[in-house]
Formats: C-alpha cells, sequence, structure tokens
C-alpha cells in the first residue's frame, strides 16, 4: 500500500493480498518492467552473494562480539539500553569489497523470577524503512517484561535507515500540500513528473549503492547479525513489512530459525510483491476508514460529526474542503490532513484524538488538527530517510509496470470503490515505474520445502487495513503446517502484540519462552474499542505506545 508509518505524512508501508474485487487484470506479474529488464532474466540470488553471506556470517561468529556501550546521543535511548555498530557487506557477492555499518540496540536480558536466558530476541518493526533501534526499551512493560526476562531484546537500523548507511533520495518536503480528491488529467502529469524526479534524485544521492537496498539484503544483514550476536538460530519478531524479512530469512536459513513472531503479516506471495500487494490495500483501508466513522458516528452525543458513518464522512469533507482554501494554521493542506486520518486505519487507539480534531475545527477551533496533522520540522529528516528507503527496497525487489497506462486504469477502477487511500498510495509507489535501478532478482519464493523450519507463530488483526487479512493464510500455507495462526477477530489495528490484547499476548508470551504454539489456527477477541475524549478534556494527546511503530 502506501507504506508510511503511523506518524509519518506520506502512506503507509505495509502490504497486502489483493482482495476480492480488485483489477481483475492486475492477477500477475506486471508484463513490463520500469527498470528495464525483464522478469524472466532477473535472478533470486547468485552464488557468489550466497556464498558472501555466509562467509560474512562465519566471520562475525568467529570474530570479536560485538562492542555494546554508550548509545550515540542522535538515537534518543537511554540506560539501561546499549549499542553497538556491526559492518556488513555492501554488495555480498564482494564480502572483501566496501562494508556499511548498521546500529545495534540491546538490554540484556533481565533475569526476573530466576528467569533462564534464552538468547536474543531480535526485532524488526516493518516499513521498510523502520528501525527498531528503541525496542529494548520495552522491557519494563508488562507485556513484555516475561520475554524481557529470558531474552537480550535486540533492535537494529537496517541498512539505508537512520544512522545504518542512511540513504535520501530529496531534501524533505515542506507544508502545506494540496492534493485533490479526484486527480485530474494535469495533476496526474504533475505526479509523474515528480514520481522521475524522485526516481532520479535516489540515483544521484546514492549513486551505486541504491542497487543494494533490497529485502535480500536486509536477510543477509539479518543472517550476519545473528552470528554477531552469538546465536546459532535466530528468534525473532517482525512486524508488518518485517513479517517479510522473516520470511524471507526463514527461506534462505531455515536451519538456523529458532522461534519467529510475524505480526501483520504482508502477502509473500512473489506474484503479488509488490505491485499487486500495493493495490490490494486500497479497500481494505476503506473498510478501516468506514469503521473509524461508524464509530464516530455512535458518539455522536460527545463530537457532533454525524449519527451515521455518512455522515460523518459528510463533516470530514466539509473540513476538506475548507483547508483546501485556506490551510489550517497555515501548514495543514489537503495531504496533511489525508495523512493524518489514515493513521486512523492503521490503529484505533487515535480514534478519539482524529474525531476530536475534526470537531474542534468545525467548531472554529484549529489547533487540535494543527497538532495532530502539521509535518514535524524535527522529525522530517527521519520521515524522508524513512520514505527513501521504503521506495528503494520495494522498487529494487521486484518488477513494477513501466506502462502509465497500466497504473492509471488499475488505480482508476480501484478508486470507484476504494477512494480514500487509493492515488496516495498509487503516487507514492510511482517512481519504481523509472526506477534507474536493472532488475536483478526476482521476489524469494517463501516457503518450508525442506521441512526445517520449527514451529512458526504469525498474529494478524481480521480487519487490518494495511495488511490484509488473506495475506496471513497465505503466509502460513507457505510456511508450513507447523506454522500457527493467531487471529484478533473483528480488529483491524496494524500491529496485535505488545499490550493491546491479553489473549494474543499471552500466546505470543508462551511461545517465544517454551516454542509452544497454540494451535494452527486460534481466536482471539478484538480489543475494546477506544472511549470518546470529550472535546473538553486536553488529554487527548498521543496514543499509548505498545511495540515501535511499525511500517
Amino acid at each position: 500500500m502506501t507504506f508510511v508509518r503511523p506518524g509519518a505524512t506520506v502512506a503507509l508501508l505495509a502490504l497486502a493480498v489483493l482482495a476480492p474485487g480488485a483489477p481483475a487484470r492486475a492477477a500477475g506479474p506486471a508484463p513490463a518492467v520500469g527498470n528495464g529488464a525483464s522478469a524472466a532474466t532477473a535472478t533470486t540470488a547468485t552464488t557468489a552473494e550466497r556464498t558472501g553471506a555466509e562467509l560474512a556470517a562465519r566471520r562475525a561468529a568467529a570474530g570479536k562480539p560485538l562492542r555494546f556501550g554508550d548509545c550515540p546521543a542522535s538515537e534518543g535511548l537511554y540506560r539501561p539500553v546499549r549499542c553497538a555498530v556491526l559492518r556488513v557487506p555492501l554488495d555480498y557477492a564482494r564480502p572483501d569489497g566496501p562494508s556499511i555499518a548498521l546500529t545495534v540496540s540491546r538490554v540484556a536480558a533481565s533475569g526476573r523470577g530466576g528467569a533462564v536466558r534464552q538468547g536474543a530476541l531480535v526485532y524488526n518493526p516493518g516499513g521498510p524503512g523502520g528501525s527498531g533501534t528503541y525496542f529494548p526499551l520495552l522491557g519494563d512493560r508488562p507485556a513484555w517484561t516475561g520475554v524481557a526476562a529470558a531474552y537480550d531484546l535486540v533492535g537494529y537500523a537496517p541498512r539505508g535507515v537512520g544512522r545504518s548507511a542512511p540513504l535520501s533520495c530529496r531534501d524533505p518536503a515542506a507544508g502545506p500540500t494540496q492534493v485533490p480528491a479526484v486527480p485530474d488529467a494535469a495533476y496526474k502529469r504533475e505526479r509523474r513528473a515528480a514520481a522521475r524526479a524522485y526516481a532520479e534524485g535516489c540515483a544521484r544521492r546514492a549513486g551505486a549503492a541504491l542497487a543494494y537496498y533490497t529485502t535480500l539484503n536486509n536477510a543477509r544483514d539479518l543472517h550476519v547479525l545473528r552470528a554477531a550476536l552469538g546465536e546459532r538460530r535466530l528468534t525473532f519478531l517482525g512486524a508488518s513489512y518485517g513479517t517479510y524479512l522473516g520470511a524471507v530469512y526463514a527461506t534462505l536459513y531455515p536451519d538456523h530459525v529458532r522461534r519467529m513472531v510475524l505480526d501483520s503479516a504482508v502477502d509473500p506471495d512473489p506474484r503479488r510483491v509488490w505491485y499487486l500487494d500495493n493495490l490490494a490495500q486500497a479497500p481494505a483501508f476503506e473498510r478501516r476508514w468506514a469503521d473509524f466513522r461508524t464509530w464516530a458516528a455512535r458518539h455522536h452525543a460527545v463530537y457532533g460529526l454525524g449519527r451515521t458513518a455518512r455522515a460523518v464522512r459528510a463533516s470530514y469533507e466539509r473540513v476538506r474542503a475548507a483547508v483546501a482554501l485556506r490551510p489550517a494554521g497555515g501548514v495543514v493542506g489537503t495531504g496533511e490532513l489525508h495523512a493524518a486520518y489514515l493513521q486512523a486505519a492503521y490503529d484505533d487507539d487515535v480514534w478519539p484524538q482524529r474525531a476530536a480534531a475534526l470537531a474542534a475545527y468545525l467548531r472554529g477551533d484549529p489547533g487540535p488538527l494543527v497538532e495532530q496533522a502539521a509535518r514535524d520540522p524535527r522529525t522530517a529528516r527521519e520521515a524522508e530517510n524513512a520514505t527513501a528507503v521504503y521506495t528503494a527496497v520495494l522498487c529494487n525487489d521486484a518488477a513494477w509496470p513501466a506502462d502509465w497506462k497500466t497504473w492509471d486504469r488499475d488505480n482508476t477502477e480501484l478508486a470507484r470503490r476504494a477512494p480514500f487511500e487509493t492515488w496516495a498510495n498509487a503516487f507514492l509507489n510511482l517512481p519504481c515505474a523509472s526506477w534507474p535501478v536493472p532488475a536483478r532478482q526476482q521476489p524469494v519464493d517463501v516457503g518450508d520445502r525442506r521441512g526445517l523450519l520449527p514451529g512458526t507463530l504469525i498474529v494478524a488483526a481480521e480487519r487490518d487495513g494495511a495488511t490484509p487479512y488473506p495475506g496471513a493464510l497465505e503466509l502460513q500455507r507457505r510456511l508450513g503446517p507447523r506454522a500457527a495462526l493467531v487471529t484478533e477477530s473483528g480488529a483491524g489495528t496494524h500491529g496485535v502484540a505488545g499490550g493491546r490484547n491479553a489473549c494474543v499476548d499471552r500466546r505470543v508470551e508462551r511461545y517465544l519462552l517454551t516454542g509452544a504454539t497454540p494451535g494452527w489456527r486460534v481466536r482471539c477477541a478484538p480489543h475494546p474499542e477506544p472511549a470518546p475524549v470529550s472535546l473538553d478534556d486536553r488529554a487527548a494527546s498521543a496514543p499509548r505506545a505498545l511495540l515501535p511503530p511499525v511500517v
């Protein structure tokens, strides 16, 4: 989809299965590859890269342990979190060639309650483009204390992210931006030109290194990190895109998997990576947008936005029309407004704040809307970096249509029934149509073909918009009969584990501590919907943090 993290001002990076009713002609791989090579001539991974990754991992295992010390101030981490630097090859076909430095963070297992240390639990929050370096900070939270007693909690910034060989494609954008609800031909031409310029900016700033930001290299980096941590087998927690990374790792290195929790699963079918996965998100986001409006309508007495979902949408459109004419606070146009309310499709924790912001604006107070939707200059560079990594990985991973007619046809058809997210997502991904890196690979055909994987645990919300639920079913099928699936029924917040649903958390903790899966398919009741917040209650601030935000 739009793969942007909740909190960023772009569209979210999290993927899904092609939902029923999506464009019928988009049923297979794109017929033309935007980066100038046919999918048939691309290779999954060269022998040299496989050999180089194994050599790098052996060297990491045999070398000096990672040196953990105080974290750089720029990481915003505090003790007991400690940081280290892991060097990995830029190009695994040349393991003795240029290397890059990845930032790694860790808190040692607490041993609370006499727990025996089981090794390191490595976390990836998704994106691609998200950093997991602050994951170790969660060890003292109730949902994680049991796991933190037995595991070192390890986060890291993948290649391109943060201080890990950072990637940038342009200077951070400034608001406000005005985006039409229905793009006309002139606006589409403008966005096509902007997408080409963005792709050129990636190539100009990254140079030859741009080709090496891929999921395959992320998996190889994870293989080296595992070895550098002194772990013979990997224990891994991945969310959103992190589930795809975990699945690729499990396919490449099944004998090095110990335990794996995959939260909010991307559909790993190689025919869907990544163009069709993105198309699939639009209907799922449309459902979640309706869920938010239905909730707001139930609380009309608090917010006054309307007694039906349709009436709430009309209230939103009134605000949209107003900021199109005059940006709220001079900084929130229709682009910023849409990005803020797309977050409501990711996480129902923000529903009270978003409803209150609409209501306050309609009553003459733009303050809450500006506070929630305006671009934050303090995080603008981080947001640009996340988008750059997202774009590079997705464009490098797989073939994309090069013909604008394909994009226009598929997204025009999709927008007729799922307008909320469709075009924002299409324009986010459009640089892949003119990507300057020649195609070098096909998506990995994820699966446990040799029967080497231990039991794995997938968790998913049934109404997730970013990673639609059929993707979890496909991932389970591919990982084999020992893969278990825990479903949060009737819920749609993206990112299930970590403090939102006790039923899910018990099963995740038990699996990580014992390796026992709860059964092939298990369902949990949904977590409670948020309570409305009165407009007079200025405590309507940011939602509680669970896991680090998934991208």
